[in-house]
């Protein structure tokens, strides 16, 4: 459900090292060229020295602040659930939420990482082959970005993550909403990759402030597909990397783009357009 219109809208972002985002700017703009009197404040958990204990105490400010909605970024994605009122089903279904509605005394989550990305890999990697894809991450963005590859037609997708409790329960979420059990937890990486028709990163590694590649890249070559979440850098060394082989990539600024496409519409109640949005996205430095 969208809200309905407002002229003045107060928005956020609560995560962890976002000082960089460029999703502030981005609202902001679209809202400028819309007539709207639209603010969007950081509220970065590294800065203030807070954790995820916090995000109730937060939550409780931007609704006696009058917040309209928040985004939420790593590592508040799934923690931030036990704190909401209601939960869309998409966001019901992932198990992870990155943007709250915060209207008549309610707040209400949802996900719009999922359709992001899913927009950009139609967009950018309509016809890579779909077989057998490999998933880096298990975390709240991973658990968005699993669905939209398996509702985009991936038949095997298998999942590696640092704590393999993490993959094992993405894994039984995904087998237990799409029929045939095809996702699996990667237990031999190099030989996962060897029968692999794409890569994705979900995880933080290659951000500025988390320099690295999730697959090293002895293991890649240049039939594979390689999708990346991270934006900033937009060149993360995992796609360079890629890139340097004649891989197919597709960068982080699709999904980054369609994710906040969706969170405005929900905050603002009007339609976003999705083309000055991603200009927008692009003339930003960096």
């Amino acid at each position: 459900m969208i809200a309905t219109p407002h002229n003045s809208i107060l928005a956020g972002l609560i995560g962890s090292g976002i000082q960089l985002s460029r999703t502030p700017s981005m609202h902001e703009q679209e809202g400028k060229a819309q007539g709207l009197g639209y603010v969007y404040r950081l509220i970065d958990l590294d800065v203030l020295k807070l954790d995820n204990q916090a995000l109730e105490e937060l939550l409780t400010a931007a609704q006696r602040m009058g917040f309209t909605g928040l985004n939420v970024t790593f590592p508040s994605k799934q923690a931030i659930i036990p704190y909401l009122d209601e939960l869309s089903p998409e966001a019901k279904g992932i198990g992870a939420v990155n943007t709250v509605v915060l209207k008549d005394g309610k707040r209400v989550g949802h996900n719009t990482d999922c359709l992001g990305f899913a927009e950009g890999f139609r967009r950018g990697l309509a016809d890579a082959g779909r077989n057998r894809v490999i998933q880096m991450g298990a975390g709240g963005a991973g658990s968005a970005v699993a669905h939209a590859l398996l509702m985009e037609g991936v038949k095997q997708l298998t999942v590696f993550d640092v704590n393999p409790q993490s993959a094992r329960t993405l894994v039984d979420n995904l087998n237990a909403h799409f029929p045939g059990e095809p996702a699996q937890v990667g237990t031999d990486l190099p030989a996962t990759v060897a029968q692999a028709d794409g890569i994705v990163n979900t995880t933080p590694m290659g951000m500025a402030k988390l320099p690295g590649t999730p697959v090293p890249k002895e293991l890649l070559r240049a039939d594979l597909w390689v999708a990346e979440i991270v934006y900033f850098p937009l060149e993360t060394e995992f796609l360079r990397d890629a890139r340097a082989l004649g891989c197919r990539t597709l960068d982080g600024s699709t999904m980054a783009v369609f994710q906040a496409v969706k969170a405005f519409e929900l905050f603002t109640g009007r339609q976003a357009d999705a083309e000055r949005m991603t200009a927008h996205f692009h003339s930003m430095n960096g």
